[in-house]
């Protein structure tokens, strides 16, 4: 066992005084830390209430979106005539097309009809006096003989009763409002409906099989077209899924993404080198420059789209000129910010030789900054594809303003889904497209 002297403890306490006398930051900053975080994040509930939002926020409703993302609905409404008959109506733009005779609905001998909406195990059978709905193991009657729907027997908690009607709910897969005299039908499908062909094509409700003998060998459609050609202008023009539209609007938004920061990036590069301190030895200028830079990135891309929308009206024009406002402030400090920060040994070495100024740059600082350069330009527009589809929402032309009237009439969300998947694909795809030329361009200096 070694003992230490009271000399040996002094010296060792000279020695590292940072662990014998720390101050009362060292000693509790980490503490002080947790505490503040604790505080900060209860007035961050209490500020923004988030019991009460949690409460009364509708979560069903997300369960609802989701699933019409990935299905569709087709509704049937059976109307009960005078004589007892019942009458099978669509509406106008149903996914069934102008003359639907679906598999899924039945006319029995009696005058009724029974419209399966899972297999056996969930139907609806419609007659003049009473409608049997069968669910969940048990069949419950609706008479709809007297002046209200009124259910025979106990009214099981999958089905609701109203004053002039009563609602089955049914889970995933459907609906069914009974009244008096109708009878409306919601059925889910699983899929898009009519995604490659719409109704009012001459492929539509065909089998694959003879889709692709008429492409490839089949008569002629229409005399004055190919089948090729048929094809692809009745998928293009799709009126339910609207793909050449679609796929335009796309287009367009990578296109304001692509000219967007190309443009910002060539305004840009030649600011930097007046923004930059080492390199133009001008305060004033310096300043004004960067605090230009400031003003362009301060204004946020969204509210540049605003303006300019109002300007040039909608449209991807507005889309590009708010990239590039917004690129210009961005690169232009980015740029600035690496030029300030390079090593000035090469510079000044040849710049020693004599040579002209455009020389020493290129050769002095262009070999330093070029990578900096290349990997923020590159960030930046793979970034800009993903801020081009937003500004679209408020006019700026391309798919976001496609996706936001989707949206806006809170029922074709398969179609929403559809320019979702879209838009993740090209971002994927632009992403890892950036990321190989940059790693490439990066690569090729290094060896």
């Amino acid at each position: 066992m070694t003992v230490i002297d009271a000399n040996r403890m002094n010296e060792i306490e000279a020695r590292y005084p940072e662990y014998f006398h720390r101050s009362l930051r060292q000693r509790f900053g980490g503490l002080m830390v947790l505490i503040a975080t604790l505080l900060y994040s209860l007035y961050a509930v209490w500020f923004f209430d988030l019991p009460r939002l949690f409460a009364e926020a509708h979560w069903e409703r997300v369960g609802i979106y989701l699933s019409q993302w990935v299905s569709y609905d087709v509704q049937p409404e059976f109307r009960i005539q005078e004589n007892g008959s019942i009458e099978v109506r669509y509406p106008r733009f149903s996914p069934l097309g102008d003359n639907p005779r679906p598999d899924w609905l039945v006319n029995n001998p009696d005058g009724s009809v029974t419209l399966s909406i899972r297999g056996a195990s969930r139907t609806v059978t419609v007659s003049k006096s009473v409608t049997i709905v069968t669910a969940h193991g048990v069949s419950v009657p609706v008479d709809v003989s007297s002046g209200a729907p009124k259910v025979v027997g106990p009214v099981p908690g999958w089905m609701t009763v109203y004053d002039d009607n009563v609602l089955a709910d049914l889970g995933f897969a459907g609906d069914v409002s009974i009244s008096v005299d109708r009878v409306k039908v919601r059925k889910r499908f699983i899929g898009w409906a009519n995604f490659i062909f719409d109704t009012q094509s001459s492929f539509f409700d065909k089998p694959f099989s003879e889709v692709v003998g008429l492409i490839v060998s089949g008569p002629r459609i229409k005399p004055e077209q190919s089948n090729v050609s048929l094809a692809f202008d009745d998928i293009w023009n799709n009126s339910e899924w609207q793909h050449g539209d679609v796929w335009t609007k796309l287009f367009q938004t990578i296109v304001m993404a692509f000219l967007g920061t190309l443009l910002g990036a060539l305004a840009a590069f030649p600011l930097a080198f007046l923004a930059a301190r080492n390199i133009t030895p001008n305060r004033l200028l310096n300043q004004v420059l960067k605090r230009f830079f400031d003003f362009l990135r301060s204004v946020d891309m969204l509210i540049w789209a605003l303006f300019l929308t109002r300007a040039f009206g909608p449209g991807p024009l507005a889309g590009s000129g708010a990239i590039f406002l917004t690129e210009t402030g961005t690169l232009g400090k980015l740029y600035s910010e690496g030029l300030e920060n390079i090593d000035n040994k090469p510079r000044e070495g040849i710049k020693s030789t004599g040579a002209q100024t455009v020389l020493v740059h290129r050769y002095g600082i262009m070999p330093q900054i070029v990578p900096v350069i290349v990997s923020q330009t590159l960030y930046q527009w793979e970034s800009n594809v993903r801020g081009a589809t937003i500004i679209g929402a408020v006019g700026a032309g391309g798919i976001g303003l496609k996706l936001w009237e989707a949206m806006r009439t809170n029922a074709n969300w398969e179609n929403v889904a559809y320019m979702v998947i879209l838009i993740l694909i090209v971002v994927f795809l632009f992403d890892a497209a950036s990321n190989a030329l940059r790693h490439r361009l990066m690569g090729s200096r290094t060896h």
